[in-house]
């Protein structure tokens, strides 16, 4: 890989001509950058793609390329993501539905809107992982077909399919009114009873980790029932009896369900697991009863996972930041609190609550204005970013509490230029401090080339436009590549620079 070429490729000041130039020595690496120009015009994608297959499905996500301008026969992975939006040619469909290639066929086979005759072809596949790939994600009607595919691998791919039909769903759940599965991905292969060993050493084997089959196709089965509980159009009557399920994990599957009625509720939050009644406890389906009853569980990440659940009450949530380390994220409840709540919030005796309170970023100006003169660092870092502070209160924050808030204050979009330079010179250095100038877009000359002597943070002030030219082109010979490939993407570096960069295609 060529890291100045690479990072031409996706500056956004790259001269039309040269990005041509560009594309005719294009390797993927290039091309990767090259297909998501803005400024690509149709001919030039049009000749990248033909140039490098693996930059025609970036052009094709990005709608530069459609089906006029691709060959299936030479181009199939930018065929296929045509098919995938539902722009290819339905004729392409039927080609790649009898391709030799089964990865291709899988590929088509997750593409929505398909023609009915290339589903039916799909299904009646002879590679199950086809067949899966198709049950995914195909309509209601062949899903309850594939339900009754004899292999189990088939039927798991049915269950977490959202448009399956719930009284087939129950079905896979139950085993009411459906064959037992005939085969799975274990049995197929390997002679039963077999458990795969999770650190198999063969090479050649893709069987899951942990993969079981005694004749009941065991771990198939049990990933059928964990798709069966994330899909929400599974009716929840069905999976109530994991509720006593041996496994923990589908135990904590259905306490994250949003429809769990309370009565399985209380019963999952005496669940001896943590990991399950942490589910339950940030589930918006639960009552206010249970909330209060979670708050007083101490088991591993139960109370913190209480703290993210919308409905929690504030009184509770005041407990639960004292309680457990719950550290500066906007929780849901505090996004939603009521004006009044917020100065409920704001007067708070704790200062974890007045740290989380300040994380939100529409306070009205007199409560903004309290958090950052507050006397404890934690709620000052939270609302440095905040918009509307002045430069004094910027800089007051620093003088008060040191290299604890310059990271944060360098973060605030507002901060202006001339505090920016001051904190790249506040001592002892904040090394979190610098990345964070090195990347505000409010950035000057004179702060860029002050973060320039920490080998981490020259990477991003080397993308910076406000770096000097002149530092740019130095950069450009820097022993990292990442530092090069930034300054080559730097849109302030020299256009005859640029040209000189780029090999002559024709040698002169």
């Amino acid at each position: 890989m060529n890291p100045a070429l690479c990072g031409l490729a996706v500056n956004e000041a790259l001269p039309f001509e040269l990005v041509g130039r560009l594309i005719t020595i294009a390797d993927a690496d290039i091309a990767a950058g090259l297909a998501g120009r803005a400024d690509l015009s149709r001919e030039q994608a049009v000749d990248l793609a033909s140039r490098v297959e693996e930059s025609a499905v970036r052009l094709v996500h990005e709608g530069r390329l459609t089906a006029a301008d691709i060959n299936p026969l030479t181009q199939p992975q930018a065929a296929l993501a045509l098919l995938e939006q539902r722009a290819g040619d339905p004729e392409w469909a039927r080609l790649f539905a009898r391709d030799p290639d089964a990865d291709r066929r899988a590929k088509l086979a997750a593409c929505p809107g398909l023609p009915a005759d290339v589903r039916e072809t799909l299904a009646a596949d002879p590679d199950v992982q086809v067949v899966a790939e198709l049950a995914l994600c195909t309509t209601p009607d062949l899903a309850a077909r594939l339900a009754r595919h004899p292999h189990a691998e088939v039927r798991t791919a049915v269950a977490g399919n959202e448009a399956t039909p719930p009284q087939v769903l129950a079905m896979l759940i139950t085993g009411e009114g459906l064959p037992p599965a005939e085969r799975c991905l274990v049995c197929d292969r390997e002679e039963t009873p077999f458990t795969h060993d999770p650190h198999c050493p063969r090479l050649d084997c893709d069987l899951r980790s942990g993969a079981s089959c005694a004749g009941s196709h065991e771990s198939t089965l049990h990933e059928m029932a964990e798709q069966a509980l994330w899909n929400p159009a599974t009716p929840v009557g069905p999976l109530l009896r994991f509720a006593d399920h041996p496994s923990s994990l589908l135990r904590a599957r259905l306490a994250a369900r949003p429809d769990l009625p309370p009565q399985s509720a209380a019963r999952l939050a005496g669940d001896p697991v943590p990991g399950v009644r942490g589910e339950l406890a940030q589930n918006p389906a639960i009552d206010e009863a249970l909330i209060r009853v979670l708050a007083a569980d101490r088991g591993h990440d139960v109370q913190r996972r209480l703290a993210h659940n919308p409905r929690v009450p504030l009184d509770v949530l005041s407990e639960l930041a004292t309680a457990t380390k719950i550290g500066p994220s906007l929780l849901p409840r505090i996004a939603a609190a009521s004006p009044s709540e917020i100065v409920d919030l704001s007067r708070s005796s704790h200062p974890v609550v007045r740290m989380l309170l300040a994380e939100r970023r529409d306070l009205p100006a007199g409560i903004r204005d309290a958090l950052a003169d507050d006397p404890d660092a934690k709620v000052v870092k939270s609302i440095a970013r905040h918009p509307g502070l002045s430069e004094a209160q910027l800089r007051s924050m620093v003088e008060r509490h040191g290299s604890r808030v310059v990271a944060k204050v360098a973060a605030n979009p507002e901060t202006p230029p001339a505090l920016l330079e001051d904190l790249t010179r506040h001592t002892p250095p904040v090394q979190k401090g610098l990345r964070e100038v090195a990347r505000h877009p409010g950035a000057t000359g004179p702060a860029l080339l002050a973060c320039l002597a920490d080998s981490q943070t020259r990477r991003l002030a080397a993308g910076h436009s406000a770096l000097p030219p002149e530092a740019i082109v130095e950069l450009l010979a820097d022993p990292d590549g990442l530092v090069v490939e930034a300054a080559a993407a730097n849109p302030s570096l020299p256009p005859a620079v640029m040209a000189q960069l780029i090999p002559d295609p024709g040698g002169a």
